[in-house]
């Protein structure tokens, strides 16, 4: 037995046609349908509220340090590898 999954649309008409790998070309076979609609994503990003956040928080806060100026110390010496094949 196989497990194979498709992504297929049913037309207007009600039609449903699945295309097949071609190693199965002449060979009778039991098909399970099990229809499971595809929701679309969003197409509006939620807000930062939706999320979860409290209003006005990236404005509030966005740049908002105040203290003394970050500085990156030094990373020294790393280990050098031979690239890989």
């Amino acid at each position: 037995m196989q497990k194979i999954t498709l992504n297929s649309r049913i037309g207007s008409d009600g039609v449903l046609n699945l295309k097949m790998p071609t190693t199965l070309n002449n060979t009778e076979c039991k098909i399970t349908v099990i229809l499971q609609p595809i929701t679309p994503m969003e197409s509006k990003p939620k807000t930062p509220e939706e999320l979860g956040w409290t209003p006005g928080f990236f404005e509030r806060t966005a740049g908002a340090w105040e203290g003394e100026p970050l500085t990156r110390d030094e990373q020294g010496e790393y280990e050098q590898r031979e690239a890989l094949l």
